[in-house]
């Protein structure tokens, strides 16, 4: 099994090399040739800044397939499938959707049709889900109209969740890399520990996965120097969907022989195994729950889906007063907590200290969420005495009056808050961000914006 793990690791270290280095010469590419659009009206950044990312991205895949292709442990999963095939038609489709959207920013619903085409290419090539596993039932088989219409929604649903997120440094890759490490463990447990062959493509896929965002992480961390793009985050949403769908609908849930006993029992142990498998969007839960939020939040304003605001999860932790890296990090939190809990219940549901152990960490990251609500506030009197984090404002001067400096730190709050914000073409990719969080005079102004 050891032998295994190490070609895994050559190839997540190739994919992340290369995308790592390529990142530079794609970055003084996309400066080239003006991939840098105005700041929009949701975005944080101050500056412009270079996008098309996810072409180094795009790179590291190729690069990480084709190493597999050549380990004597990993070749096996080219011969039996077809899915790696399956992914690098699909991704390359999405991919050059993804680049002129960032050079030319093209429709929503253009890119909503090339999502599912992509899907639709990816179908036709074996990758799709064939039967779906109901605890207490048994594997129930789709008809094959059945199965492509759920792949398409879940790959478009994937897709549209990551590109969603993807609004602050390093926030996508991140939660991204945190949910293909919990779906590596999962998939590696099912092939190696059930001896299931048909869970290697998955395995596989979330290792390159996880190279092509380390490659890309130090690029764009806080302050980012170039952004991934929607042909970044398209293309890592729909890698991670397609590892969701080979491991949900290519295992045959009855050669895990889980179904056995009674069906008090059956049920119980199937239940947890298939979390993941019913339900892999949990991995994801957060971006899901985001673009949920979104649709709900838009449509309730009477605005359409694809409308861009600041209404996002990362944009309401900056209004409680997060820092950026505070910001990310919590988001980091979450969704390690949510993607490794449910893989360690499906391993050890009967494990009390699993549930006790999830909670805990729960509480604590309610705390952590909600402390800035907890900082005092000093009085105005008192400012010049105490650390600048308990300041409402900066301490001025002796030498100006306390009037005047309240009078001035008004004038320029106002000038803040009616000063305009250029704005770009409106579109639904993601834009991340650089710039220090003092853009936002009046958190309490800094909301959804029509």
């Amino acid at each position: 099994m050891g032998q295994p793990v190490r070609d895994y690791l050559l190839t997540l270290c190739v994919t992340a090399a290369v995308t790592y280095l390529l990142t530079g010469p794609v970055r003084k590419f996309a400066i080239a040739t003006g991939a840098m659009p105005e700041i929009r009206a949701r975005d944080v950044h101050r500056e412009p800044t270079p996008r098309l990312g996810g072409i180094a991205m795009f790179f590291g895949l190729c690069a990480g397939l084709l190493v597999a292709d050549h380990l004597q442990n990993l070749n096996s999963v080219f011969e039996l499938s077809n899915e790696p095939r399956a992914l690098l038609s699909g991704a390359a489709l999405i991919w050059i959707i993804g680049v002129l959207d960032d050079k030319f920013e093209i429709d929503a619903l253009i890119k909503l049709g090339g999502q599912m085409i992509a899907a639709g290419v990816m179908v036709m090539q074996g990758l799709t889900i064939l039967w779906i596993p109901v605890p207490g039932v048994g594997t129930v088989s789709l008809t094959q109209w059945q199965g492509t219409l759920l792949t398409v929604a879940l790959v478009v649903i994937t897709i549209n969740a990551v590109n969603f997120v993807d609004g602050l440094d390093g926030l996508a890759a991140g939660m991204v890399c945190i949910a293909a490490a919990a779906f590596f463990l999962y998939s590696y447990r099912i092939w190696f520990g059930y001896m299931i062959e048909a869970a290697a493509p998955a395995t596989l896929f979330t290792a390159i996965l996880m190279g092509m965002c380390l490659g890309f992480l130090p690029h764009n961390m806080h302050p980012a120097r170039i952004f991934m793009g929607d042909s970044g985050s398209m293309l890592i949403g729909l890698v991670l969907a397609a590892a969701a769908i080979s491991v949900t609908g290519q295992v045959d849930p009855d050669a895990l022989k889980i179904f056995e006993g009674s069906t008090r029992e059956a049920t119980h142990a199937a239940l947890p195994v298939f979390i993941p498998l019913l339900l892999p969007l949990t991995i994801i839960a957060i971006p899901v729950a985001d673009l949920v939020l979104a649709i709900v939040r838009r449509t309730w304003n009477g605005q359409s889906p694809f409308a861009a605001d600041r209404g996002h999860l990362h944009h309401r932790l900056l209004e409680i007063g997060h820092s950026h890296s505070r910001a990310v990090l919590i988001m980091y939190f979450w969704s390690a907590l949510i993607a490794f809990g449910v893989v360690a219940y499906s391993v050890h549901s009967a494990s009390m200290w699993i549930v006790m152990l999830i909670v805990g960490l729960s509480a604590v990251g309610l705390v952590l969420l909600l402390l800035p609500r907890f900082t005092p506030r000093a009085p105005r009197w008192a400012e010049a005495f105490v650390p600048p984090r308990y300041r409402r404002r900066k301490v001025r001067s002796q030498l100006v009056p306390d009037s005047l400096a309240y009078e001035a730190d008004a004038a320029q709050e106002e000038h803040e808050e009616r000063a305009p914000v250029a704005v770009g073409v409106n579109g639904v990719n993601g834009a991340t961000a650089v710039g220090p969080r003092s853009r936002f005079p009046d958190r309490r102004k800094a909301g959804t914006r029509g």
